[in-house]
């Protein structure tokens, strides 16, 4: 499998290497694309927002066998959440998938490129199968509405071994 990253021209190149380089630590075969527009049907006029879940369906039509893309934006984005119809959220990813989206719209001004990163490894686990871990300090467990990024350090070794087998590659387990 290659990882596809795919940023939208609104985020910042400098914002979209780093997420790359700390994806490659852990998955090596990653390419990044060139910068292109948003689907036009993903912006939600009502709030100023964009809909995670129509920039998947986009970036899935985009993907291949084999490929997993995750969009990259600094815009604001968005999902319906139970009874809440435009719940702002940083990520989006489905469980499993070809496609998910991570933003860092949302994201604290101190140690944003770190949680960016955390947020699209969070993201592209969801793409593999991964659901949300109980773990405390695992990349993935749930945001539950707030930002615990700074909290968490590493997958836990169940969620670690369970990426392993998918030829993921961690230094210690």
């Amino acid at each position: 499998m290659t990882i596809l990253i795919q940023p939208f021209r609104d985020i910042q190149p400098e914002k979209v290497e780093t997420v790359a380089e700390g994806i490659k630590k852990i998955y090596p075969n990653v390419k990044v694309l060139e910068p292109i527009d948003f689907p036009e049907n993903a912006y939600y006029k009502e709030r100023s927002r964009y809909r995670a879940d129509s920039i998947i369906k986009f970036l899935n039509t985009r993907t291949k066998e084999g490929f997993v893309t995750i969009g990259l934006t600094s815009k604001d984005i968005s999902v319906t959440k139970g009874k809440i119809k435009d719940f702002g959220v940083m990520g989006l990813g489905y469980r499993p998938g070809k496609a998910c989206v991570a933003s860092n719209f949302r994201l604290n001004k101190e140690n944003s490129d770190e949680q960016f990163y955390k947020i699209a490894i969070h993201e592209l686990g969801h793409t593999q199968g991964l659901p949300h871990c109980p773990e405390k300090m695992c990349f993935m467990r749930s945001a539950e509405g707030k930002n615990p990024t700074n909290e968490e350090t590493d997958f836990c070794k169940k969620c670690k071994t369970f990426l392993i087998n998918k030829n993921w590659k961690f230094s210690s387990i």
